[in-house]
């Protein structure tokens, strides 16, 4: 999808599978070998942003990530940072002797040589099928724990490129630069728990924007002659636990819904004065902006049956997610589903390749938006749109949080905003407010932080 049909509220930086990135490298305006000089320069300049004058050693691989660190230690070098180059073996394309041909300091073995205060880890990036030789693990992780600081080329050696799985051990980095555009194992796990802080150095390739890390939203302004209704309408239906509906609810309060009223058959404690509570269940209603069910369902199939005979959009979440049973029943639901794991597999069964192949296709076959959730959440469109999260707070991981984001969905939705970018939205604040909550939060303080 070009550029232009893209609202901004959610894109941040491109992402790129690895057979996308070499096709994007081989339709640049510039040569190979300038594209090579232009990553190893922006690796050098990040390095040196990050670490400042410390002694550097870079590990040299024997193809292209390679030629990018002979690129960095001459770069380095001009800086006046004493560089070291250990390499684990000659290089072997073109691009990459021609880099090493340029570098006139000496070269060290990898077998042999000392750790620095600053290592720099260009072995293996993107591409990489098989893990490392055993005895290559060793020697990174070794000069990795005798350093101060780490900074990876692109991605640390080990990591697979488009499902961010360990292809053997790698040690944690405290910097990752990518070249062009982040990689899906920049945002998938376990590899994004490795990355440390990553940076996008920019070589001058056109990414495509399909898939992307979700950034900062621009959400909807509040017209100056707007009403309640005008502002969005989020219509809960509670079931047997009605704490979570609770939470559900209040997020979508605090999230700028104008007004948000939940269908209950018994009060519900916790809930802001400002959320109405009403008998029936009716959803004629042509003023709602977001039907949202499931949190805190138990089991009551009926109120799941009853939202997807409403016409008006929804948000399903938690136990309803479950009683789907076919995703294809959701086709035409103007729907978006927001599944953990287990409940992923429930809806779609086991689905082959990487997180992002599996939520993409489970879209597909659904035509709901689907918010994958998990330390590396991703939200997929039917029309092949995906969006990474960024890093959100381990502490995110307590009972609730997941009701929580329902609710900040469902509010953005009957806000106006598109499925899409109401679940994008939603995810990306739902993260910054974990950062604000602290590591002591539980589910009820992110509200106070919307």
């Amino acid at each position: 999808m070009a550029s232009r049909e893209l609202s901004p509220v959610s894109a941040g930086r491109p992402i790129l599978t690895g057979e996308a990135m070499r096709a994007a490298e081989a339709s640049a305006p510039c040569s190979l070998a300038e594209l090579m000089e232009r990553a190893g320069r922006s690796l050098a300049e990040a390095a040196y942003r990050f670490a400042g004058p410390m002694p550097a050693l870079v590990l040299c691989g024997p193809g292209n990530n390679g030629g990018d660190g002979y690129v960095a230690a001459r770069h380095l070098a001009k800086r006046g940072v004493p560089v070291r180059v250990a390499a684990l073996g000659e290089p072997t394309s073109d691009l990459a002797r021609a880099a090493r041909g340029q570098w006139s300091g000496t070269v060290e073995s990898l077998d042999t040589c000392a750790p620095a205060p600053l290592l720099l880890d260009c072995l293996f990036g993107t591409g990489l099928k098989r893990g490392l030789e055993p005895l290559v693990i060793e020697r990174l992780c070794s000069l990795a724990n005798g350093s101060h600081l780490a900074i990876a080329a692109d991605l640390p050696s080990g990591v697979e490129t488009d499902s961010g799985a360990l292809l053997s051990p790698v040690p944690p980095f405290d910097l990752t630069v990518s070249f062009g555009a982040l990689k899906p194992a920049h945002r998938l796990m376990p590899a994004m728990a490795r990355m440390g802080r990553v940076v996008l150095a920019d070589i001058g390739i056109a990414a495509d924007d399909r898939c992307f890390e979700i950034g900062a939203p621009a959400l909807p302004a509040v017209a100056a002659d707007a009403h309640k209704y005008s502002r969005g309408l989020v219509h809960c239906l509670a079931g047997e636990m009605p704490g979570a509906m609770a939470l559900a609810a209040s997020a979508a309060a605090r999230s700028g819904a104008g007004y948000v009223r939940v269908s209950t058959s018994r009060p519900i404690a916790g809930l802001p004065r400002s959320v109405v509570e009403v008998g029936d269940a009716k959803l004629d209603d042509p003023r709602i902006g977001c039907v949202l069910v499931g949190p805190g369902l138990g089991k009551l199939p009926q109120l799941l049956t009853l939202a997807l005979t409403s016409s008006r959009p929804k948000v399903i979440d938690a136990e309803a997610i479950g009683l789907i049973g076919d995703p294809a029943r959701l086709k035409g639901q103007d729907a978006i589903v927001a599944p953990h794991a287990g409940e992923f597999e429930r809806l779609f069964g086991t689905l082959p390749g990487s997180k992002a192949e599996q939520a993409l296709a489970a879209a597909e076959a659904s035509g709901a938006v689907v918010v994958f959730k998990g330390a590396d959440t991703l939200v997929a469109s039917p029309d092949g749109r995906l969006g990474f999260a960024p890093p959100a707070p381990a502490w995110l991981a307590t009972a609730g949080t997941g009701d929580v984001l329902a609710g900040m969905i469902a509010a953005l939705r009957a806000r106006g905003m598109s499925a899409f970018e109401a679940a994008c939205a939603g995810v990306w604040l739902h993260g910054r407010a974990a950062e604000r909550a602290g590591p002591g939060m539980i589910a009820d303080d992110l509200l106070e932080h919307l």
